[in-house]
């Protein structure tokens, strides 16, 4: 659940994943805490996580894929598969679980930008950026068109952007910078999706999580990029060599 330079640049945020335990929180400014599943994160995929794969096309491009579990199960698999994330230290995690991840802003530039098959943002990584409509935008131009997304979203009808910083403890002084966030459930993430001309193929709950699946538009309606789409991150990694989407842009 990562995809801004503070959220990368947090040392309670490395250094969770490198313990592989919290307790770890999102803390807006007005004080709310959102408890962080760092040991789950950390962990090999589950029976929920499973499932979300089994949903998988093609070549799959984990967008804020933080310690790498769903990467690393799917390369176990033997499917095309690659994290993108801004943290050094979730990067190392899925590379020790035997995945692939670029240490990356999504909105930088990426291999495969068009020919990607499937687009996960799991674990509340809708919220990249703050800003919903954005991020929507740019998986359209990672993925090929009709291309699937899968996204995880909150339970009810949650729509809220805040800025947010990343703690150890509620009355902890350790924490990140603060960078924007948003929480969507899937009632406001299909608005979002209809006006950007995405088509609803499926939501469900299992495991007390929330999740909805949409299809990209087709090649016939696709609109020329906005000119607003923003670097978030300076970081940029080599980009590995070949023909699949992994390999090259």
């Amino acid at each position: 659940m990562s995809g801004s330079v503070a959220w990368a640049t947090a040392d309670p945020y490395a250094d969770a994943l490198r313990a592989g335990r919290g307790p770890l929180f999102l803390r807006r400014t007005d004080g709310w805490l959102l408890p962080l599943e760092v040991e789950r994160w950390c962990g090999r995929a589950d029976p929920v996580d499973l499932a979300v794969l089994d949903r998988c096309e093609g070549a799959v491009l984990d967008v804020g894929c933080g310690p790498g579990r769903l990467v690393a199960e799917l390369a176990a698999q033997g499917r095309t598969v690659l994290g993108v994330d801004v943290s050094e230290a979730a990067v190392e995690h899925t590379g020790q679980l035997g995945g692939t991840a670029l240490r990356r802003s999504v909105f930088e530039p990426l291999p495969g930008e068009g020919r990607w098959d499937t687009v996960l943002l799991m674990d509340g990584n809708i919220g990249i950026g703050g800003d919903p409509a954005a991020l929507l935008e740019r998986v359209t131009r990672l993925l090929r068109p009709g291309g699937l997304l899968i996204a995880e979203t909150v339970p009810g009808h949650v729509d809220e952007r805040a800025r947010v910083e990343v703690v150890a403890g509620a009355a902890t002084t350790v924490r990140g910078a603060a960078f924007p966030w948003a929480r969507l459930g899937t009632p406001a993430l299909l608005r979002y999706a209809r006006r950007a001309g995405w088509r609803p193929v499926a939501q469900w709950e299992a495991g007390g999580r929330c999740f909805a699946a949409l299809r990209s538009r087709s090649a016939s309606n696709r609109a020329e990029p906005p000119n607003r789409t923003a670097v978030i991150s300076s970081q940029r990694v080599r980009k590995p060599s070949g023909e699949s989407p992994v390999a090259s842009r």
